[in-house]
């Protein structure tokens, strides 16, 4: 899966965040009448219910973990902080994966360049040469999607589960597991005379956060007519940061100079738009999204150290120079072929072939002119 495609996943994301907040925007808050309560989807004959059915068990686990860490804490903001470090904590392995593929491939990124210039415009040469290396070296470029699309599998229940899980005054079928009831004392006054159905049932104030409603979007600052968010903000930086620090050190001024270049315009607009959604996403979904992307930054820090995060405006402080990561990755080794890269080599066998194929051909044109000679 390319950056490109990546990307795109991410916009589709967004752009879907975006529907659902405009969908329900006026249902949150605003409107007169009270929300139904809280029920599992149903499949139905529309996409947008089979996907809403499909998500439920998902928005279900998210849901009864934040409630039961609300229970817990008291305090909606730490729930949702602690539940992002239970879902980040259950990713380790595979994002961890993820980073060692994505460094092996940017180390071989010499061999794969060796290769395009060796057999430049054959398109089928090429694919097959970088397979074939890829395999001897035991790297498989695409090991590295797993978890990016798992985040964003999490990402649209979480952004569910904010917008309409903590607004809805009666949430406790969604409660029910297996015939399994966890009890939850509602703020609204839930089974009692003094029930409002116009209230939520769960307290969505953090007091820590300036009384903070992480159930509606939260954008003091007014710019040219859009609304934006402090919570945003900090978000978008936090991931240029991550972004800088996955490109392999001095890729801007190396051979691979044109990639990391790539993914610093592709991957920088996803912070970029991110702002402009901080107007209408609830903070919570930012506050959840600033606590995984910490998260990554520490994983990242350990495994790749600073990456290309400096020099940053051609500074580099001196606690980064010559910065080892703690679990550095290596340079991937041939894999012997009873491990099963018995065909493995075969990318520089057809290089030394294609060369020795050429000097043939050229000894061979010098024998037919001398062979014309002596026939005259």
């Amino acid at each position: 899966m390319t950056r490109r495609t990546l990307t795109l996943l991410a916009l589709l994301a967004l752009v879907a965040l975006l529907v659902g907040a405009c969908a329900g925007g006026t249902a949150v808050g605003v409107s007169p009448t009270p929300h139904p309560p809280l029920e599992p989807a149903h499949p139905g004959a529309d996409p947008f219910s089979l996907l809403s059915w499909l998500f439920t068990p998902i928005f279900q686990a998210l849901f009864i973990g934040l409630v039961l860490l609300d229970n817990l804490t008291g305090d909606i903001g730490i729930a949702i902080l602690l539940l992002t470090l239970a879902i980040r904590v259950l990713l380790i392995s595979p994002y961890r994966k993820q980073l060692v593929s994505q460094r092996r491939t940017q180390l071989l990124a010499p061999e794969v360049a060796e290769i395009q210039r060796r057999y430049k415009g054959d398109r089928t040469r090429i694919a097959e040469a970088q397979r074939d290396l890829y395999k001897s070296r035991g790297v498989n470029p695409l090991s590295g999607c797993l978890p990016t699309l798992l985040q964003f599998f999490v990402l649209i229940p979480m952004y569910t589960v904010i917008q309409n899980g903590l607004t809805n005054p009666d949430p406790t079928a969604m409660l029910n597991v297996l015939g399994f009831k966890i009890d939850i004392a509602c703020v609204n006054g839930l089974g009692t005379s003094a029930y409002n159905n116009m209230k939520p049932c769960i307290d969505t104030v953090v007091p820590w956060i300036g009384n903070l409603d992480v159930s509606q979007p939260w954008a003091p600052i007014a710019l040219a007519g859009i609304g934006i968010s402090p919570l945003a903000i900090g978000s978008a930086l936090f991931q240029v940061i991550q972004t800088r620090m996955t490109i392999k050190p001095g890729a801007a001024a190396g051979a691979d100079a044109n990639a990391a270049a790539a993914q610093n315009q592709s991957l920088v607009i996803l912070p970029f738009i991110s702002v402009l959604y901080g107007g209408i996403l609830p903070a919570g979904l930012f506050i959840y999204w600033i606590a995984s992307t910490v998260f990554s930054l520490v994983q990242q820090f350990l495994i790749l150290g600073y990456g290309g995060l400096f020099p940053l405006f051609g500074w580099t402080p001196a606690f980064a120079v010559d910065h080892a990561p703690r679990f550095p990755v290596a340079m991937p080794e041939q894999v012997p072929a009873s491990e099963g890269g018995s065909d493995a080599p075969q990318s520089r066998t057809d290089l030394e072939r294609a060369a020795s194929a050429a000097a043939t051909i050229r000894t061979d044109k010098k024998r037919d002119r001398q062979g014309r000679r002596r026939g005259k």
